[in-house]
């Protein structure tokens, strides 16, 4: 439980910290992980937010040993259902986590306390789409405008942190199939990719005018749709591996034009 005051400095649980050993170690067993870039200076413990791209659903436990790597022990907004799981749950509570209620009465409260968690110096990691995204190239999607509320509520630093290589690892439809998708993982190894992105420039947008929050977001999903071009060169229009359980949608593509013209 976190006895802190609302005045401390946040500290990541031991809990937390074990868990991300344990994440970096299960990441390696089942692929070769390659971090590039990294945090600004005097940002690693916070105040930060972190903006990800979401892909599959074993990417929270890449990018959980991502920042292991990185040394960055992050609170994590993550869906109410994870909060629910049995022992899971458990451990999300218990290492700090920031719970999201989507579409219910107190989904805004997930905004406040990320935003109280910033301002007490923690790292917190979002994900702007909202969801995994369903872009049939699996670019990243429109976003939602919570993470640019939240950089307006607290005043923190945006990085983009792009991931590319876990729609590999498990199927979208997990737990369904997921013995025979580690099991061609284990024999496979395949490479993934995850890079920390230069700060995102929102200081031309004033919090306070007209379509700020809109202008703020497509800002965030564009530098992280730039983070993602490099990761993922010899894929610029569709990935090479083609989750047979994944839906797709157009409704929601984001129309950022990449550097390779695609």
């Amino acid at each position: 439980m976190d006895t802190t005051t609302a005045t401390d400095p946040w500290r990541a649980p031991r809990l937390w910290l074990f868990l991300q050993v344990v994440a970096r170690g299960v990441v390696g067993l089942v692929a070769r992980l390659r971090v590039t870039g990294d945090v600004p200076d005097g940002l690693r413990h916070g105040p930060l937010i972190l903006a990800a791209n979401h892909i599959n659903p074993f990417d929270p436990v890449v990018l959980t040993a991502a920042c292991r790597v990185r040394r960055i022990a992050p609170r994590i907004m993550a869906t109410g259902g994870v909060f629910r799981a049995p022992i899971f749950g458990a451990a999300m509570r218990h290492s700090g986590h920031i719970r999201v209620d989507r579409r219910t009465p107190t989904v805004g409260l997930a905004l406040e306390h990320a935003a109280a968690a910033v301002a007490r110096g923690s790292v917190v990691l979002v994900y702007p789409e909202g969801r995994m995204g369903l872009d049939p190239g699996m670019w990243p999607e429109r976003g939602k405008t919570g993470t640019a509320r939240l950089a307006f509520a607290s005043g923190a630093t945006v990085v983009p942190v792009a991931q590319w290589g876990a729609h590999e690892i498990l199927p979208y439809v997990a737990p369904r199939g997921v013995l025979r998708a580690l099991g061609r993982a284990l024999v496979r190894r395949p490479v993934i990719r995850v890079h920390f992105g230069p700060p995102v420039d929102l200081g031309g947008i004033d919090p306070l005018g007209p379509g700020a929050a809109a202008r703020a977001t497509e800002a965030i999903v564009d530098a992280l749709t730039d983070a993602l071009v490099p990761l993922r060169p010899d894929e610029p229009d569709l990935p090479r591996y083609v989750d047979p359980t994944r839906p797709t949608e157009t409704r929601r593509q984001h129309r950022r034009s990449r550097p390779n013209g695609s």
